[in-house]
């Protein structure tokens, strides 16, 4: 939260349309010096996400709309959301209550990361080439959030049985929503801390983007960060606490032809020092490579000595 607050009550422009709106919002948050980084990289875009939504307007509204004039009443709606992004550094997707992730339509609050995964690339792309045609029936979402993984993976796939677990009472409350929202019938959810839970449950695919964000850097997160619960990001002095350890676990829940899809982000770099004899597939996105392996169960298990020693050493 900033020392002084901005007022903008008092903003003098007239006629006012959508597209001035959302100039003089970039503009502010510019002036801000605002942090993006959940769901979108730029003020321009959160500004436009804020006004449409104050307007009552949908997210994809074409642009040839933007010449059209604001009430009184929106304009206040508007301003007052730019106040709160900008004084209280409050997440877009937070003050709009939604979020889209793999072209679907999230419900987000406080109580679930602010979904942003590039792993949505690999859910429309039907986790190919990875899966290289091997059957998948059942499919696990670890450390599921807000569910935004396990139920764009059960829209995309309505032939899986898909299952998110988190060990969050909160964030399992919030996929529930989004379940409903999104008719997801084929997906369950699980309360688990980690595998715990889910003893005796066997998947072809397990996928997750667990905490891996190190103490240092959460400590030094924007204030944006702050309004996520932490423990959907923290995770210990290099950010592979969780991964090890799902890592050690994942064999006994994956079928023969198992894959494991994880998320580790800036720790890619601490895990291939630490595994640099494990054969992990690092995939390239459409912006690049973003610290997301792919691993077969044969290799997990053949280095899997390692892993445990590893990861029983954070316990």
């Amino acid at each position: 939260m900033t020392a002084d607050r901005v007022d903008l009550s008092a903003a003098r422009f007239e006629p006012l349309s959508i597209i001035d709106l959302i100039r003089f919002g970039a503009s502010r948050f510019a002036e801000a010096g605002l942090t993006f980084g959940h769901s979108y990289d730029n003020g321009l875009d959160e500004a436009t996400q804020l006004v449409l939504h104050a307007v009552s307007m949908p997210h994809d509204l074409s642009p040839v709309y933007g010449a059209s004039k604001v009430t009184s009443d929106e304009k206040a709606r508007v301003l007052e959301l730019f106040e709160r992004r900008i004084n209280d550094r409050v997440p877009v997707a937070y003050l709009t209550g939604e979020a889209w992730f793999a072209g679907l339509s999230f419900s987000s609050d406080p109580r679930a990361l602010v979904p942003r995964s590039p792993i949505a690339e690999l859910i429309e792309a039907g986790f190919e080439p990875w899966l290289g045609g091997r059957e998948v029936r059942r499919a696990l979402d670890l450390c599921t959030g807000s569910g935004c993984i396990a139920i764009a993976m059960g829209h995309y796939n309505p032939d899986w049985e898909v299952t998110g677990a988190d060990i969050d009472a909160d964030a399992l409350s919030l996929a529930a929503e989004n379940r409903e929202r999104l008719e997801a019938g084929n997906v369950q959810l699980r309360r688990s801390d980690l595998f715990q839970g889910l003893e005796g449950e066997v998947y072809d695919l397990i996928v997750t983007n667990p905490p891996y964000v190190t103490h240092e850097e959460t400590d030094a997160l924007p204030p944006e960060y702050a309004h996520e619960p932490e423990l959907g990001l923290r995770a210990g002095d290099d950010g592979l606490d969780l991964a090890l350890r799902i890592m050690r676990d994942a064999p006994r829940h994956l079928s023969e032809d198992g894959l494991l899809v994880c998320e580790v982000g800036e720790a890619e770099h601490a895990l291939v020092r630490l595994l640099p004899e494990l054969p992990l597939a690092w995939v390239e996105f459409k912006v690049g490579q973003m610290g997301i392996f792919v691993a077969e169960r044969a290799d997990l298990l053949e280095h899997h000595e390692r892993i445990r020693a590893l990861a029983d050493a954070r316990a």
